[in-house]
């Protein structure tokens, strides 16, 4: 477990909308435009909203007053004084954040643009249900609070990351597999309760998947993010946004069924039915397979730990496990053929291994056309990449140009 405070730097571009949409020159449109590129003076800003200089001064003036701009003191030079440029608030209050698995949640709190400001990772299983699992996270939420030195007034949204689908606009999960109890629980409106503010809810691969997308892919207009730990998931990129289905159920690759003549009798699943991908390589079924050659492991990094050091047995499964994800992977590439895999989660720590066994079968299973030019890569945030996600979901949903407008009419 461990505290962790990030310079700026890349990271705090993450809240920031990579297009913004909004009515020419209205505030919410101005707002977008600094914090897409960072700082920009007012000519910048008329030459970019195609607006007078009286309307941009005059959208200025009202997001400064409503503390969502500051102005950046100019330096000045030998040619004279510079113009002044404007930057977002991102000291304005705090994010608050939980990245959960089936077995831990990652807490933290970050500025407004995205910057964390304090991560810890604890032991906590989805499975002993919402309102016990939700009052510790709150409580793991208030002790990071008070590690940064700020209140729960000072909160100004919170980002929570499920391992199951998610209804986005109820702020639930769905039917999920392996959280007993949670289905249609009122996530939203319970976090409403203890710290009033905008509460979005996601589905844990689908944050990664933004925070993947954003830090470091942003270039790319489609990318499917495979996470690997417990269970396996998805978190699909099309065409810079995230695709998450009708329902909320689309990248839920870990329960695809497969046929293994040569592995016996298909495995059980934890979601009830057998054969899924997940049975066969997610990190519980690793665990059931190691324990069953004779290895005293219970953790996914238990796991990777074996791997690492070069067990046979759990080298073999690795590589084995691998080979039965990419079969999934080679189905979703060739679907939808991607610019780029990113692979994630705790499991894809064994990556030497893993990753042979993948690229196996995807190479392998789809067509060459799909193939070419497909990069597959592993995750270039790590253990945050989920914590990256969810900032900027919040951040986009907290200064969307419709309620950045409201805020500033009603200031």
């Amino acid at each position: 477990m461990s505290t962790t405070t990030e310079p700026a730097g890349p990271v705090a571009l993450l809240g920031r909308p990579v297009r913004p949409a909004a009515a020419p020159g209205s505030p919410g449109q101005v707002l977008a435009l600094v914090r897409a590129h960072g700082e920009l003076t007012r000519a910048e800003l008329v030459e970019l909203t195609g607006t007078s200089r009286s309307t941009v001064a005059a959208r200025l003036d009202a997001l400064v007053d409503a503390g969502l701009l500051a102005e950046v003191t100019p330096v000045a030079t030998t040619r004279g004084r510079p113009p002044t440029r404007f930057r977002f608030r991102e000291e304005g209050g705090v994010l608050a954040l939980a990245d959960a698995g089936a077995t831990g949640v990652r807490v933290a709190v970050t500025d407004l643009g995205g910057r964390i400001l304090d991560q810890q990772r604890h032991d906590l299983p989805v499975g002993i249900g919402p309102e016990p699992w939700l009052t510790e996270v709150l409580g793991h939420l208030d002790d990071a609070l008070r590690r940064v030195g700020v209140t729960r007034a000072e909160v100004h949204g919170v980002g929570l990351a499920l391992p199951g689908p998610v209804d986005g606009d109820a702020g639930t999960v769905v039917s999920p597999p392996i959280m007993t109890g949670w289905d249609r629980f009122p996530i939203r409106d319970w976090f409403a309760e203890h710290l009033p503010c905008p509460v979005v809810v996601e589905n844990d691969a689908n944050a990664m998947a933004v925070g993947e997308h954003r830090s470091a892919h942003a270039d790319r207009s489609s990318m499917l993010l495979l996470k690997l730990a417990t269970g396996v998931g998805a978190g699909l990129v099309i065409g810079g946004s995230v695709y998450r289905g009708f329902d909320g159920a689309a990248g839920d690759i870990g329960h695809i069924q497969v046929t293994a003549p040569d592995e016996g009798p298909a495995p059980a699943c934890r979601c009830g039915n057998t054969g899924c991908i997940e049975a066969y390589a997610g990190g519980w079924a690793l665990i059931r397979d190691l324990r069953a050659a004779g290895h005293d492991v219970s953790s996914v990094p238990e796991v990777v730990a074996l791997v690492k050091a070069g067990d046979p047995s759990a080298t073999a499964l690795s590589r084995r496990a691998g080979r039965f994800i990419g079969i999934a992977l080679s189905d979703a590439v060739s679907l939808l053929n991607p610019e780029v895999v990113v692979i994630g989660g705790d499991l894809a720590a064994a990556a030497d291994h893993l990753f042979a066994g993948i690229r196996e079968s995807v190479y392998a299973r789809s067509l060459p056309l799909a193939t070419r030019r497909l990069t597959i890569l592993p995750s270039s945030q790590g253990d945050l990449a989920g914590l990256h996600g969810l900032a900027a979901a919040v951040a986009d949903r907290l200064y969307a140009p419709e309620r950045v407008d409201a805020i500033v009419a009603a200031g």
